[in-house]
């Protein structure tokens, strides 16, 4: 259980979910573009994903100078995703993400 908590305590920050949202929509990107997809310093980004990394929600591949991140698994995209429609059902309202599934 203490683990568990652990991830959602990770995950429990808008820049890392940021982050992992745009992992996810692009797969794997350096420090810089991830600074510049989530409107941060690179410095700050460079610090979230230190901890995403020890939590190991993301993975890293070097190319040269340069370090690439990518999500480890799909689980930590997967709770974004359930949060994310979550918050949607505490508006009020039929949530966005029903919209989607009925047009399927």
């Amino acid at each position: 259980m203490e683990l568990a908590v652990e991830v959602f305590a990770m995950l429990a920050d808008a820049t890392r979910v940021r982050i992992i949202l745009a992992l996810r929509a692009s797969a794997e990107l350096s420090v810089n573009q991830l600074a510049e997809v989530v409107d941060k310093s690179p410095a700050a980004v460079s610090q979230h994903l230190a901890k995403l990394r020890l939590a190991r929600i993301v993975a890293t591949r070097q190319e040269g100078q340069r370090v690439f991140y990518r999500l480890e698994n799909e689980h930590a995209s997967q709770l974004v995703s359930d949060a994310i429609f979550q918050a949607e059902h505490s508006l009020g309202g039929t949530p966005r993400h029903h919209h989607e599934q009925e047009a399927e």
